[in-house]
Protein backbone atom coordinates (compact mmCIF):
# COMPACT_ATOMS: atom_id res chain seq x y z
CA UNK A 1 0.00 0.00 0.00
CA UNK A 2 2.95 2.17 0.69
CA UNK A 3 4.37 2.09 -2.82
CA UNK A 4 1.48 2.88 -4.27
CA UNK A 5 0.37 5.79 -2.61
CA UNK A 6 4.30 7.25 -3.05
CA UNK A 7 4.09 5.73 -6.60
CA UNK A 8 1.10 7.67 -7.02
CA UNK A 9 1.53 10.79 -5.23
CA UNK A 10 5.17 10.85 -7.47
CA UNK A 11 3.12 11.26 -10.33
CA UNK A 12 0.51 13.37 -9.56
CA UNK A 13 3.52 15.60 -8.74
CA UNK A 14 4.96 15.07 -12.13
CA UNK A 15 1.52 15.82 -13.60
CA UNK A 16 1.53 18.68 -11.68
CA UNK A 17 4.87 20.05 -12.82
CA UNK A 18 4.15 19.04 -16.15
CA UNK A 19 0.74 21.08 -16.49
CA UNK A 20 2.08 24.47 -14.80
CA UNK A 21 5.75 23.92 -17.64
CA UNK A 22 2.89 23.92 -20.24
CA UNK A 23 0.81 26.99 -19.09
CA UNK A 24 3.96 28.66 -18.44
CA UNK A 25 4.66 28.78 -22.05
CA UNK A 26 7.68 26.81 -21.82
CA UNK A 27 8.74 23.99 -24.27
CA UNK A 28 7.11 20.76 -24.71
CA UNK A 29 10.45 19.38 -24.16
CA UNK A 30 10.96 20.87 -20.74
CA UNK A 31 7.24 19.41 -20.15
CA UNK A 32 8.49 15.85 -21.57
CA UNK A 33 11.80 16.39 -19.53
CA UNK A 34 10.17 16.60 -16.31
CA UNK A 35 7.65 14.41 -16.85
CA UNK A 36 10.68 11.54 -17.26
CA UNK A 37 12.12 12.73 -14.48
CA UNK A 38 8.80 12.09 -12.52
CA UNK A 39 9.03 8.13 -14.16
CA UNK A 40 12.07 7.83 -13.25
CA UNK A 41 11.79 9.10 -9.09
CA UNK A 42 8.86 6.67 -9.39
CA UNK A 43 11.04 3.46 -10.00
CA UNK A 44 13.84 4.88 -8.16
CA UNK A 45 11.30 4.64 -5.26
CA UNK A 46 9.92 1.30 -5.93
CA UNK A 47 12.67 -0.05 -6.29
CA UNK A 48 14.09 1.50 -2.38
CA UNK A 49 10.50 0.00 -0.89
CA UNK A 50 10.98 -2.92 -2.37
CA UNK A 51 14.55 -3.34 -1.06
CA UNK A 52 16.52 -3.41 -4.33
CA UNK A 53 18.49 -0.20 -4.36
CA UNK A 54 19.55 -0.05 -8.07
CA UNK A 55 19.08 2.70 -10.30
CA UNK A 56 17.62 2.51 -13.86
CA UNK A 57 19.95 1.10 -16.52
CA UNK A 58 20.94 3.82 -18.57
CA UNK A 59 21.71 6.18 -15.29
CA UNK A 60 24.36 3.95 -14.87
CA UNK A 61 25.01 4.56 -11.02
CA UNK A 62 23.80 3.00 -7.57
CA UNK A 63 23.07 5.68 -4.37
CA UNK A 64 22.83 4.39 -0.75
CA UNK A 65 22.55 5.54 2.39
CA UNK A 66 24.25 5.09 5.61
CA UNK A 67 20.61 5.17 7.46
CA UNK A 68 19.37 2.21 5.19
CA UNK A 69 22.18 -0.27 5.24
CA UNK A 70 23.32 0.06 8.81
CA UNK A 71 23.45 -2.29 11.12
CA UNK A 72 24.79 -2.60 14.80
CA UNK A 73 25.75 -5.49 16.68
CA UNK A 74 28.55 -7.39 17.91
CA UNK A 75 31.86 -6.66 16.49
CA UNK A 76 33.55 -8.66 13.57
CA UNK A 77 35.67 -11.67 13.82
CA UNK A 78 34.56 -12.27 17.70
CA UNK A 79 36.35 -9.03 18.84
CA UNK A 80 35.06 -7.42 22.09
CA UNK A 81 32.32 -4.89 22.03
CA UNK A 82 29.70 -3.10 19.64
CA UNK A 83 29.71 -1.87 16.46
CA UNK A 84 28.19 -0.92 13.14
CA UNK A 85 28.83 -2.29 9.87
CA UNK A 86 27.37 -0.44 6.94
CA UNK A 87 27.65 -2.93 3.78
CA UNK A 88 26.92 -0.87 0.41
CA UNK A 89 26.19 -2.42 -2.90
CA UNK A 90 25.60 -6.03 -1.60
CA UNK A 91 22.72 -6.14 -4.07
CA UNK A 92 24.64 -5.17 -6.98
CA UNK A 93 24.87 -7.31 -9.76
CA UNK A 94 27.93 -7.94 -11.09
CA UNK A 95 29.21 -5.85 -8.39
CA UNK A 96 32.76 -7.24 -7.45
CA UNK A 97 34.01 -5.69 -4.59
CA UNK A 98 33.17 -5.44 -0.48
CA UNK A 99 32.81 -2.17 0.20
CA UNK A 100 31.75 -1.24 4.01
CA UNK A 101 32.07 1.35 6.43
CA UNK A 102 32.97 -0.48 9.88
CA UNK A 103 32.71 2.28 13.28
CA UNK A 104 34.22 0.45 16.06
CA UNK A 105 32.53 2.20 18.96
CA UNK A 106 34.34 2.87 22.35
CA UNK A 107 36.26 -0.78 23.53
CA UNK A 108 35.01 -2.79 20.31
CA UNK A 109 37.80 -4.50 17.93
CA UNK A 110 38.08 -6.66 14.81
CA UNK A 111 39.15 -9.94 16.05
CA UNK A 112 42.26 -10.69 15.05
CA UNK A 113 41.97 -13.09 11.81
CA UNK A 114 44.20 -14.75 9.46
CA UNK A 115 43.23 -12.55 6.05
CA UNK A 116 42.48 -14.84 2.28
CA UNK A 117 42.47 -11.67 -0.07
CA UNK A 118 44.32 -8.42 -0.21
CA UNK A 119 42.14 -5.34 1.84
CA UNK A 120 42.37 -1.87 2.30
CA UNK A 121 41.26 -0.06 5.76
CA UNK A 122 41.10 3.13 5.61
CA UNK A 123 40.53 5.21 8.40
CA UNK A 124 38.01 8.38 8.90
CA UNK A 125 38.34 9.48 12.34
CA UNK A 126 39.10 7.90 15.66
CA UNK A 127 41.93 6.09 16.98
CA UNK A 128 42.92 2.79 17.00
CA UNK A 129 45.63 -0.08 17.43
CA UNK A 130 45.97 -2.12 14.36
CA UNK A 131 47.62 -5.72 15.15
CA UNK A 132 49.61 -6.98 12.01
CA UNK A 133 51.34 -10.41 12.42
CA UNK A 134 51.44 -10.30 16.14
CA UNK A 135 53.35 -6.39 16.05
CA UNK A 136 51.02 -2.98 16.79
CA UNK A 137 51.00 -0.17 15.73
CA UNK A 138 48.63 3.19 16.09
CA UNK A 139 46.39 4.33 13.44
CA UNK A 140 44.57 7.92 12.85
CA UNK A 141 42.59 9.35 10.47
CA UNK A 142 43.93 9.34 6.88
CA UNK A 143 45.69 6.14 7.47
CA UNK A 144 45.34 3.39 4.67
CA UNK A 145 46.67 -0.18 5.61
CA UNK A 146 46.56 -3.30 2.79
CA UNK A 147 46.37 -6.12 4.54
CA UNK A 148 48.04 -9.07 2.29
CA UNK A 149 46.94 -12.14 1.73
CA UNK A 150 48.43 -14.42 4.07
CA UNK A 151 48.85 -11.82 6.57
CA UNK A 152 46.94 -11.71 9.91
CA UNK A 153 45.28 -8.87 11.75
CA UNK A 154 43.07 -7.12 14.10
CA UNK A 155 42.24 -3.67 14.47
CA UNK A 156 41.01 -1.74 18.22
CA UNK A 157 39.34 1.48 18.84
CA UNK A 158 41.47 3.34 21.34
CA UNK A 159 40.28 6.59 23.23
CA UNK A 160 37.47 8.43 23.95
CA UNK A 161 35.67 8.60 19.94
CA UNK A 162 34.18 5.90 17.77
CA UNK A 163 37.20 4.72 15.27
CA UNK A 164 35.04 4.81 11.94
CA UNK A 165 37.02 3.09 8.96
CA UNK A 166 36.25 1.74 5.11
CA UNK A 167 37.03 -1.48 4.81
CA UNK A 168 37.53 -2.80 0.75
CA UNK A 169 38.07 -5.92 -0.71
CA UNK A 170 37.27 -8.70 -3.44
CA UNK A 171 34.17 -10.92 -3.56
Amino acid sequence: MKKILTATSLVSIGVLIGWQAATWSQSQAMAQAMAQAMVRAVARSAAQNSGELKAPAAEGYILEHDADVAKTGPAPHSGPGRSTGYSFFEKAAGFKQVFRKRVLHPGAAIGYHPQKEDEVYYILSGEGVMQMNSKEFPVKPGDAILTRPGSSHGLKQTGKDDLTLIIVYER
